[in-house]
């Protein structure tokens, strides 16, 4: 996704992907923001998840470490912080530039829902949605139906061996460090 560079609006670390999506919906952000998970500050592993919003509702994901778009993009993203969060803003007309890619769209409270897992911010999200794009809380599927479409964060995570991997062997590197660090053997 080729995305104009924007105005830098914030930068900073947060714990959980919930903070960004939250102020980009109080402050009717268009523009993008970029998450850069962990995984990628820890281990210069993976990559950076990219959602676009206009007025403050998400229309577009994709994440550069595995290529996806849409809600693919999201359970790729989804994994424990801290992430680097940049918030950008753009004129419409820049972001209208990107053009419409149906495999980047996602539902108005997905990321809020599958990154943030914040129900709350995922209605809040929806009614901040124009009457065209807004839907019930399934966007439009059963229960049933969203779990076989799409695994949820969670379960994409901990289906993802090589992350849970990577993950181990970077906390034990890290706890031998400290360990020789503080004396322990």
């Amino acid at each position: 996704m080729n995305v104009p560079e924007g105005t830098l609006l914030k930068s900073r670390v947060v714990e959980r992907p919930r903070d960004p999506l939250a102020v980009a919906l109080d402050r009717s952000l268009t523009g993008y923001a970029v998450f850069e998970p962990q995984e990628a500050l820890l281990l210069d592993a993976g990559g950076c998840g990219i959602i676009t919003f206009r007025d403050g509702v998400p229309e577009l994901a994709y994440y550069t470490g595995t290529d996806r778009g849409g809600p693919r993009a999201l359970a790729d993203l989804a994994m424990p912080g801290p992430y680097h969060v940049e918030l950008y803003r753009l004129a419409r007309a820049e972001l209208a530039s990107i053009g419409e890619h149906d495999g980047l769209a996602i539902p108005p409270g997905m990321a809020a829902e599958r990154l943030a897992g914040d129900p709350a911010l995922a209605s809040s999200t929806r009614r901040a949605a124009p009457a065209a794009r807004r839907t019930d809380a399934t966007d439009g599927e059963t229960d049933d139906e969203r779990a076989d479409a799409e695994p949820g964060a969670v379960e994409a995570f901990l289906a993802d061996e090589e992350k849970i991997d990577a993950i181990k062997t970077q906390a034990r590197t890290e706890a031998q460090r400290r360990a020789e660090e503080w004396g322990f053997e």
